[in-house]
């Protein structure tokens, strides 16, 4: 759950803190005028725990339910380690670095592990021992954001001075290019030549089976979606049957959290994601129109409803365990590669045909900032006609893909 905060690392830590005004300003107010008791009195100040249960049942906020159970790991991780009746306004950044000093050294699944500690214990314990794996720094660095956005929030709503983790972060020593590879092309070939390719036992547990059976369902489609649109997994895996339709006369892709067909699941990374994508012809000819169209036929209303969503409606999860074991089973499981190699190689593949680095960005969602943002029905691929979009898409060659033999 905490991929998101990948791209987070490796930022200078902020050390400033705003000194408040020391501004007394009832000797500056005119003496003719006498406030009433309830003005002069100083009003009771929130606590912790009240501040954060007003965040969370705020109705302007329009969170999944991933992200709103982020949040609220966070809240039981802030409450715990500061107090739950500490007033948010006494705040201060010792208390950040304080709360940094637990997450530091917090085991991973700590509530799990060690239901009977507290978060501050089984960092404590973990420190002393060295027994045990703390979380990641970009896990680290989510809950701090989260923390962030929640104190912004009480600032906003005059319940906070200030925002004391302001400019907080861990330092990634990881760098990006070190985090995920694209596949190499013998780890594309053997991943497109595997018996789901080129004809398996079934569809189910014979997938890794030669035989004479080519089924085409979620295993079949979602990592050639992959390759050849960018898309991160859980955007294909969420896609309803109306998200791939035609947009002013191309077959394209809508990657939003809209539905047209009233389903309430869809989760996206960033406001950058929503967009739409040409499908390329490699696809079309693979028959992905004709998949779609059976799906609606039937009455589904998502393209690829045999993934199990889970207890927390994320599609992805179940369907990575999976292509782990698919990439183990064919020998093609390598350090540093997993599913989401394959937006690797698609971004790759933009360099390679020297894709314009905006047009690429849109295309893959990366875009940055807001000011291009909007939603995908009014301007198509953050303002870029879907014919340009086309005609990049059709420009990526995938020559270390051989797929000529799919679809015989």
């Amino acid at each position: 759950m905490f991929e998101d905060a990948r791209s987070n690392g490796g930022k200078d830590v902020d050390l400033t803190l705003l000194k408040p005004l020391d501004d007394d300003l009832h000797d500056i107010a005119p003496r003719t005028i006498s406030a009433s008791k309830s003005e002069e009195a100083p009003c009771p100040g929130v606590t912790l725990a009240d501040a954060y249960e007003r965040y969370l049942s705020d109705p302007t906020h329009h969170w999944s339910a991933r992200t709103r159970e982020t949040y609220d790991t966070v809240r039981k991780l802030a409450v715990s380690v500061i107090g739950a009746e500490t007033e948010i306004r006494s705040l201060s950044r010792s208390h950040m670095r304080h709360l940094m000093e637990v997450l530091r050294y917090l085991p991973r699944n700590a509530t799990k592990l060690f239901p009977d500690l507290s978060p501050e214990q089984a960092s404590a314990q973990l420190k002393e021992t060295g027994k045990g794996v703390p979380i990641s720094v970009a896990n680290a660095n989510v809950y701090l954001s989260s923390l962030s956005s929640f104190l912004n929030w009480a600032v906003d709503e005059e319940l906070a001075e200030r925002n004391p983790v302001r400019g907080l972060r861990f330092a990634d020593s990881t760098a990006k290019k070190d985090k995920r590879n694209p596949f190499s092309p013998d780890q594309l070939r053997l991943i497109f030549h595997a018996p789901l390719y080129t004809g398996c036992k079934d569809g189910g547990r014979g997938y890794a089976t030669p035989g004479h059976e080519r089924p085409q369902n979620a295993r079949y489609w979602v990592p050639l979606i992959a390759l050849h649109s960018g898309m991160r997994l859980n955007e294909i895996c969420q896609l309803d049957t109306t998200d791939v339709r035609m947009i002013d006369g191309v077959p394209c892709i809508v990657i939003t959290t809209e539905s047209l067909v009233g389903t309430t699941d869809k989760q996206l990374k960033t406001g950058a994601s929503e967009r739409l994508i040409p499908i390329h012809q490699r696809l079309l000819d693979l028959g992905l129109m004709t998949y779609v169209a059976q799906k609606r036929r039937a009455g589904e209303e998502k393209l690829f409803a045999e993934i199990d969503p889970g207890t927390k409606g994320v599609r992805a999860v179940a369907f990575s365990k999976w292509f782990t074991q698919f990439l183990g089973n064919i020998g093609a499981r390598r350090e540093k590669t997993c599913f989401h190699s394959l937006r690797h190689c698609f971004r790759d593949e933009l360099r390679h045909a020297r894709i314009d680095h905006d047009l690429a960005m849109a295309l893959g969602g990366w875009t940055t900032g807001s000011s291009a943002h909007g939603k995908v029905s009014e301007n198509y691929g953050r303002g870029y006609r879907v014919e340009v979009l086309t005609e990049a898409v059709n420009r990526l060659t995938f020559a270390d893909v051989d797929l000529s033999h799919i679809g015989r």
